[in-house]
């Protein structure tokens, strides 16, 4: 009777080296983190102070942005026109786009470098974006305004992590506690907290205060962000990742609540969302999303019974 052979060296070498490569790769793209928060969810019920992000149902997929070529970069929501604005950063324009994703004016932008991202704030007040020179900057829109020059606006420079080519992605708005979140998107990934700018009350001195949640920021099992929202009615952060194909639900403690996948099969999905780039949500919950180069997306609740 022959005996069994024994596996040669190489090959047990070659199964440890691949499944320490398994390891690495999954730690490098969060999956493990991602796939215990899965299991949790199946066990735990669901808070019901979440929005519940995986019950959204996509309404328009990837409609085309007509008469837009360059690519598009970020998403807010503006309650008092009820419109959406979004920017390029190729050749810089701030876009106003209605609520079914057709452009309704441009506004070319000028020395604003790499404008990345822009957030309502108040009545024809909005923050952009530098990316490149990590600037935020102030913008005032009037229904006549034509062009905006970064050289006659409001401007702060944050000047955290500048070796990194990864800069400044998202921003979010909480007009209550008048908190200003930016989004480095990796490299590493942070969400910084902005107090004081804009300055939005003259008779006060200016003083700006900074900090970020690295608690929160090490939670995140997403690897890259790319935008963000917070939601007036809960309190909660919303963030967006293009490479994890995913928004993720942050409470008011920076703990994940819930997830919605962006790819193909999930939420409605005939496709999966090729680049994210912006989201933004409206007053009755609904949620609005733009992928490079010129793709319009439309998610909403059903309602509950």
């Amino acid at each position: 009777m022959r005996r069994l052979a024994r596996p040669k060296p190489f090959i047990l070498i070659l199964t440890v080296i691949a499944l320490i490569a398994l390891v690495a790769v999954g730690q490098y793209m969060r999956l493990f983190e991602r796939a215990w928060f899965n299991l949790h969810t199946l066990w735990q019920p669901l808070s019901s102070e979440s929005i519940g992000l995986d019950q959204y149902r996509v309404e328009i997929e990837a409609r085309v942005i007509d008469g837009l070529n360059d690519d598009v970069s970020a998403l807010t929501f503006d309650p008092v026109r009820k419109s959406l604005f979004t920017v390029t950063n190729k050749n810089s324009e701030l876009i106003e786009l209605s609520l079914d994703g057709q452009i309704i004016r441009r506004i070319a932008l000028v020395g604003f470098g790499d404008p990345e991202a822009v957030e309502f704030i108040s009545a024809d007040t909005y923050v952009i974006t530098d990316e490149r020179e990590q600037r935020l900057i102030k913008i005032h829109l009037e229904k006549d305004t034509t062009f905006l020059d970064a050289a006659d606006a409001e401007q702060m420079t944050l000047g955290v992590h500048m070796s990194s080519n990864k800069g400044f992605e998202g921003l979010a708005y909480d007009s209550v506690g008048k908190r200003l979140f930016v989004a480095k998107e990796r490299d590493p990934m942070l969400i910084y907290e902005v107090q004081g700018f804009p300055h939005y009350n003259p008779e006060k001195s200016y003083a700006v205060h900074v900090v970020n949640n690295p608690k929160r920021d090490a939670g995140m099992f997403v690897r890259d962000l790319s935008s963000l929202q917070y939601d007036e009615r809960s309190g909660h952060l919303l963030a967006l990742s293009d490479e994890s194909r995913l928004i993720l639900e942050l409470d008011v403690d920076g703990r994940p609540l819930s997830t919605m996948s962006l790819s193909k099969g999930r939420q409605g999905l005939q496709k999966t969302v090729p680049q994210a780039e912006g989201i933004a949500m409206d007053d009755d919950g609904t949620m609005y999303l733009v992928s490079e180069p010129n793709l319009f997306y439309v998610f909403k609740k059903p309602p509950q019974p």
